[in-house]
């Protein structure tokens, strides 16, 4: 019940993530273009192309994490393979941002981490549980009271 809308907010707040994160090292890129200054000696357009690169980067990996959880509010079935892999990854860079944010940003992005990652986390054990109880299989769920399963019939030679 609680699984399709978790699914629903993960995608949306992924989404806007993945702006959010593009947009703003774009920014930053272009920033340091028009300061035209140097930082140790680095070429400020290598660092302002690098920013501009690894912004576009973390974004469509962002987007592609929140593609995962579209996918997942759609069909209403466990993420699978590379697609849990890929929120499982998420749900660890929300961590170490959450943990970065707190002394560089404060404690309102530390919130906003904290809640992605939590709302990633609950969007995974949601979908652990198995669909039918184990009383429920044929037989009661004991062992030696479903059908009787014959070994192939032996062949036989002229």
């Amino acid at each position: 019940m609680i699984r399709r809308p978790v699914a629903w907010v993960v995608a949306v707040l992924l989404f806007a993530e993945a702006f959010g994160v593009a947009a703003l090292n774009w920014f930053l890129g272009v920033v340091v273009d028009r300061q035209d200054m140097s930082l140790a000696g680095l070429d400020p357009h290598m660092m302002s192309v690098s920013s501009k690169i690894g912004g576009i980067v973390f974004g469509l990996y962002f987007a592609l994490c929140g593609l995962v959880a579209l996918l997942v509010a759609l069909r209403d079935r466990p993420p699978a393979g590379f697609g849990r892999v890929l929120l499982i990854s998420a749900a660890v860079v929300h961590g170490v941002l959450g943990a970065f944010t707190w002394g560089l940003v404060g404690w309102p992005a530390f919130l906003f981490m904290v809640l992605v990652l939590a709302l990633i986390v609950l969007l995974l054990m949601t979908y652990d549980r198995p669909a039918e109880p184990v009383d429920a299989a044929p037989g009661g769920g004991k062992s030696g009271d479903g059908p009787a399963v014959s070994a192939p019939p032996a062949p036989t030679t002229p």
